[in-house]
């Protein structure tokens, strides 16, 4: 290598400015509409393609990492790539702008929603959001299952999942630690059914040269030990606790935040799966166990959080501001203290599971048996997103009651076309969005 060709490699391998990543992070949260796919693209494009601040191998590899983890992926892959660059501040940087602008959307939508929520106009919106928000999320079921389902065993294992919460009325871990014993049964009695020998593809042949971080870069973590495990974990503990020990100092009602904030902490440690996997559990329990809000709103919030950049599982946000809204006489100030709260502690656990969690994983690379669980944990969580699937069309179709009567036929006729405007033509989320709201609209004008 010739010293000209040296110096353009030492060039491109010099470490990010923070304030240019700092700025990607930033303008990250308000352009990332589409979901974790639309979110990965937008990463991939400029850290991988555009700034080759790291290099797609290791961009995938930490993908797979945080799929691994409860939570939303896409969130942790940004804290994940942003710790890599620049240490601790650049994980939470990356964390935190990836969900406050959608946050403090939603915040605003929220307040819209509730102040004029009873006007024809906004009631007409949401009949045309409705039907796609359906739509959306049968895309969902449809997409997870087609990378999901690769075997009867996984087939059968979605439709014991689908039957246990649509039938028993089975919480969201009970699921998921049952599906787990049940795989480890399957992987050390019957391996033969799990097992298959696949072709393993390399990517050998791309070039892993001129990338800050590579497959030969040393990945921050290599030092963990336990007595950082017990430093970091007391950490996140004391950040926990904190606004714990606020509301109970502070607030007349102690037992609504006890609630919310351990339903929440609760809902961010045991959903494994991202968004979808996630938002079956919410809208069962603060609909038909807490009664925080009613299931026609919960659908109103998933088409909400659908007009929002920022992951999927922002629509918490909104059943946080709804439960205190709704508890505390109609108050926007309790509503958007119940927002900030729900964020809170539902995303506090992404950076515990990055800071605290990434090292082991990361040590855990190339297990079978983590692999093949995993596996069968994802083939779970389609029977799950098609309980929500049901659980939120069943009104959207059958408004005045479950009869052939019944069925309200401009949402099953925008439900349709919605599907097809998303398979075959690939229609992007946000006009999609937009278009249904025209529909609604032109609607109530007829």
């Amino acid at each position: 290598m010739n010293t000209k060709s040296r110096m353009q490699e030492e060039k491109t391998l010099t470490k990010p400015a923070f304030k240019e990543a700092l700025k990607f992070w930033f303008k990250l949260g308000w352009i990332s509409f589409g979901g974790t796919l639309g979110h990965v693209n937008i990463m991939h494009d400029f850290l991988v393609k555009k700034k080759k601040w790291i290099s797609s191998s290791r961009f995938f590899h930490a993908l797979s990492l945080c799929m691994l983890l409860p939570g939303p992926e896409a969130q942790q892959l940004a804290i994940y790539i942003g710790w890599q660059l620049h240490g601790k501040r650049g994980g939470l940087i990356a964390g935190i702008f990836f969900i406050l602008p959608s946050m403090f959307i939603l915040l605003g939508l929220s307040i819209i929603y509730v102040t004029f929520g009873n006007q024809d106009w906004m009631t007409a919106i949401f009949s045309g959001l409705k039907p796609a928000v359906v739509a959306i999320i049968f895309h969902a079921v449809w997409s997870v299952g087609g990378k999901a389902l690769h075997s009867i065993l996984h087939y059968v294992l979605a439709a014991i999942a689908f039957a246990c919460i649509f039938f028993f009325n089975i919480s969201m871990p009970y699921i998921i630690v049952g599906t787990i014993v049940l795989a480890l049964l399957f992987i050390y009695l019957w391996p033969g059914l799990v097992y298959k020998k696949t072709a393993e593809h390399t990517d050998e042949h791309l070039s892993e040269k001129g990338y800050y971080i590579n497959k030969n870069t040393e990945g921050l973590g290599k030092d963990f030990n336990t007595r950082l495990l017990i430093k970091q974990s007391i950490i996140f503990f004391l950040l926990w606790v904190l606004p714990f020990l606020l509301f109970y100092l502070l607030s007349s009602d102690f037992s609504f935040w006890k609630g919310l904030i351990l339903f929440f902490t609760q809902t961010a440690l045991f959903t494994i799966g991202g968004s979808y996997t996630v938002l079956p559990y919410v809208a069962q329990f603060s609909v038909s166990k807490f009664n925080w809000l009613i299931k026609s709103q919960m659908v109103d919030g998933f088409a909400l959080a659908e007009t929002t950049p920022g992951p999927l599982i922002i629509v918490v946000c909104y059943v946080g501001f709804m439960a205190g809204y709704n508890h505390f006489s109609c108050s926007l100030w309790m509503g958007t203290v119940g927002l900030l709260a729900t964020t809170f502690y539902t995303f506090l656990p992404s950076f515990l599971f990055i800071f605290v969690g990434g090292p082991v994983l990361e040590r855990s690379r190339g297990n079978a048996i983590i692999s093949d669980v995993l596996n069968f944990v994802t083939a779970a969580v389609v029977g799950v997103i098609l309980n929500l699937t049901l659980y939120l069309g069943k009104d959207v179709l059958f408004p005045h009651g479950f009869t052939l009567s019944g069925i309200d036929l401009m949402s099953l006729l925008w439900i349709v076309v919605s599907l097809v405007l998303i398979f075959k033509f690939r229609l992007n989320i946000v006009y999609l969005i937009v278009l249904s709201m025209v529909f609604g609209v032109l609607q109530y004008i007829v």
